[in-house]
């Protein structure tokens, strides 16, 4: 992956790193900017990069192979998969950025009540 897209993690946002790593990645191929084939930096050098543990981002690269978004070889690299699953449906893609919020507003300490007054709030209601 040459001139590869900066990828950044913020040290006192609640989401844990590798989570940050992951959806930063996600959203890369999910746009395009990574491409089937285009091969992501070595764990090493990632860690290095951004100042994480090597292995933070070798979790990273662990769950998005196992949701089939990248394909790790020995030797080979990590590269994006022939076949990226992408799920074009709003309504699953809406429930997992719901459910996110929901899993970072509690690491806030957000309660139910906290939680929904400030989707109302976002909403304009």
């Amino acid at each position: 992956m040459t001139d590869r897209p900066a990828l950044t993690v913020v040290t006192d946002d609640p989401t844990p790193p590798y989570e940050q790593l992951r959806r930063q990645l996600i959203e890369l191929v999910r746009f395009g900017v990574l491409a089937p084939g285009d091969r992501l930096p070595p764990l090493r050098q990632l860690a290095a990069d951004l100042g994480l543990a090597v292995g933070t981002v070798a979790r990273t690269y662990r769950e998005l192979e196992t949701a089939g978004i990248v394909v790790s070889r020995r030797g080979g690299g990590t590269r994006v998969a022939a076949a990226p699953p992408f799920r074009p449906d709003p309504a699953e893609a809406l429930r997992d950025h719901a459910t996110a919020f929901v899993r970072e507003a509690r690491l806030l300490g957000a309660d139910d009540d906290q939680i929904v007054s400030a989707v109302a709030r976002a909403l304009g209601r």
